[in-house]
């Protein structure tokens, strides 16, 4: 019978496995007493900086604009042809829809790949979007291994 047991990914194979872009779920503290506020994202990943970039959506009855100044925890996980993978990333938000365009930060967000999904009861033309950067104040990453038993 075989097992399983998760170890660390390297900083090689967590930058592959997060590639340029991909989708997780984020996660906005609400403090000890309720669960997080928590929504699925595309995200864009620069291996480079180690930063995550998400652009969100703020549709008018949306509550994400009272939530995302707090910490967050981002995670993505996926199968792989050679196991289960995942990273975690804790940080804050900084948002950098009207940053500079010779800043940093605005930089990365054009050299990654935020996949676009349009699941919204309306045209996105009519939703508002905002850019924002995670510098993950930790990001981890681990990967599924078989054992013998």
């Amino acid at each position: 019978m075989q097992g399983i047991r998760w170890v660390q990914l390297s900083a090689d194979e967590l930058n592959e496995f997060l590639g340029s872009g991909g989708t997780g779920v984020i996660s906005f503290g609400e403090g000890v007493d309720e669960s997080p506020f928590t929504v699925p994202v595309s995200y864009g990943y620069d291996a480079e900086t180690r930063s995550f970039y998400f652009r969100l959506s703020f549709r008018p009855e949306s509550t994400k604009e009272e939530v995302v100044d707090r910490p967050v925890t981002f995670v993505a996980h996926a199968q792989t042809d050679d196991g289960w993978r995942s990273a975690v990333a804790t940080g804050t938000l900084e948002d950098v829809t009207e940053a500079s365009y010779e800043s940093s930060a605005v930089q990365g967000l054009w050299a990654v790949e935020i996949p676009e999904v349009d699941i919204f009861e309306r045209p996105p033309e009519e939703i508002t979007f905002r850019e924002y950067r995670l510098d993950p104040k930790t990001l981890t990453g681990r990967k599924e291994v078989g054992t013998d038993e």
